[in-house]
């Protein structure tokens, strides 16, 4: 009897012809190809949020917005709470050009950042929870009440004389110590939390002024 054919299996021809995705060279060409396109999509996501998050993008209002009314009511549309911009209110009865504003604010962040106020509050979700998050301060309705507590004719008075002061007006358990802050860099920071509350933060704190807040 004849020697029996040696059997021709496809598994067999694989392992003589090895595909292409055996070569590493096909990897390495997929993986360059893939990091060079999700690159140029990085970058331009990295541009299109640079240009929402600036100040007069399309989340964050230019400086000078702190010569405005803002208020905060809910949007059907969006299905959330937005910033509303009125008319004309200088804060502190004073209207300022771009460049004063831009000053104003840095100054008053630096005061936030020196004072260390992340220890104890939260911006924009982030820092601590013993005390009340700032994100929306500037529209915290309670001010109405301080307006009689300090004694001053307008909310952004009364704010200043309690960061100056807030050992003073101590009403709550929880009480802010007095952080030496002067004058200057009170309305400095009146004005950081002024314009801070017309960023267009996505509704968030979830219904702001709509809580009952317990002392």
């Amino acid at each position: 009897m004849p020697a029996q054919a040696a059997m021709w299996s496809p598994f067999a021809a694989k392992r003589e012809a090895p595909m292409q995705y055996d070569d590493p060279a096909f990897w390495r060409a997929g993986a360059i190809s893939t990091t060079a396109v999700m690159s140029v999509v990085l970058v331009m996501l990295t541009i299109d949020s640079i240009a929402a998050i600036s100040p007069g993008g399309s989340h964050v209002p230019p400086y000078t917005v702190i010569n405005r009314h803002i208020g905060y009511a809910y949007d059907g549309k969006l299905g959330r709470d937005m910033p509303v911009l009125g008319g004309d209110e200088p804060l502190f009865g004073k209207s300022i050009n771009d460049a004063e504003a831009a000053a104003l604010i840095g100054q008053g962040k630096l005061v936030i950042q020196s004072r260390a106020c992340m220890d104890c509050h939260t911006f924009m979700g982030n820092g601590a929870y013993y005390a009340p998050d700032l994100t929306k301060a500037w529209l915290d309705p309670a001010w109405d009440a301080w307006i009689a507590i300090t004694g001053a004719p307008t909310k952004e008075e009364a704010m200043a004389r309690f960061l100056m002061a807030p050992d003073q007006y101590a009403t709550w358990q929880r009480k802010m110590p007095n952080l030496g802050i002067s004058r200057e860099e009170a309305v400095a920071t009146v004005a950081y939390l002024k314009w801070l509350s017309a960023i267009d933060t996505n509704g968030f704190p979830i219904h702001f002024g709509r809580i009952k807040v317990s002392q």
